[in-house]
């Protein structure tokens, strides 16, 4: 990956996108030229076990710093619209890392961490005034094992998110759904309604809906741009 000149590359995931509840997350690694091959084992996060993941999150931190992990609250996400909490997620992200690589690699193909031109969008405070340029390529959690590192990393983090907001709410499952759409989460939701934790301006399952009586009984329990089709392995993991 690294080509044309690049001597530091981020490469980011994120997780969390389609769940109904929780944060979304972006995590990055920066990898030079001098980064050694990934820790044996290292792939796609939707691809090991929630116990793998976390075996392997320290040689990730070892392998590959710098390192780093950004969220984007429910309130956040209803306030500022998914994509913009993407972003800040990843400007959270970067703020961290100790050295500002020379480009940043998402997986997928949308460019959610360059922020709009000043007056075209409203959106969160930019945290990162300077975001080096971004590339996107579609599936890079699988063909990119700096990709598959960042993408453990972040799924690791907002899993034990989740898994502390259970504590609060366990009439929801979080410690096993995670805050997807699993079916003990929308059963739950239609009993007891939403909790601080959801997403508000969503259309949550069994529940009110400020579209209309009835909008919350809507296939559709997600924008259309939160829409990820591998998360939905996410619940089982």
């Amino acid at each position: 990956m690294l080509r044309g000149g690049i001597t530091s590359l981020a490469c980011s995931d994120e997780v969390g996108r389609g769940a109904l509840c929780g944060p979304v997350t972006v995590g990055m690694v920066v990898v030079t030229e001098t980064t050694r091959t990934a820790p044996q084992g290292v792939r796609d996060s939707k691809l090991l076990t929630a116990e793998a993941r976390r075996r392997l999150v320290p040689r990730i931190q070892r392998w590959a710093a710098p390192y780093a992990v950004g969220h984007a609250s429910p309130a956040e996400i209803d306030e500022f619209g998914i994509i913009a909490g993407l972003r800040l997620a990843g400007h959270r992200a970067m703020a961290q890392l100790s050295v500002l690589p020379d480009t940043v690699l998402l997986d997928g193909n949308h460019d959610y961490l360059t922020s709009p031109e000043q007056g075209t969008l409203l959106g969160p405070p930019v945290v990162v005034e300077t975001v080096p340029p971004v590339v996107t390529m579609i599936k890079a959690d699988l063909r990119c094992a700096a990709v598959a590192a960042a993408s453990i990393l972040a799924k690791t983090a907002r899993d034990q998110i989740m898994v502390e907001l259970a504590d609060e709410h366990p009439e929801y499952g979080w410690a096993v759904n995670k805050g997807y759409s699993a079916p003990e989460h929308i059963a739950a939701l239609a009993e007891h309604g939403p909790s601080p934790h959801h997403r508000m301006s969503w259309r949550l399952p069994g529940t009110y809906s400020p579209w209309g009586e009835g909008a919350g009984d809507a296939p559709l329990a997600v924008p259309a741009d939160a829409l990820d089709g591998d998360e939905v392995v996410e619940t089982l993991l």
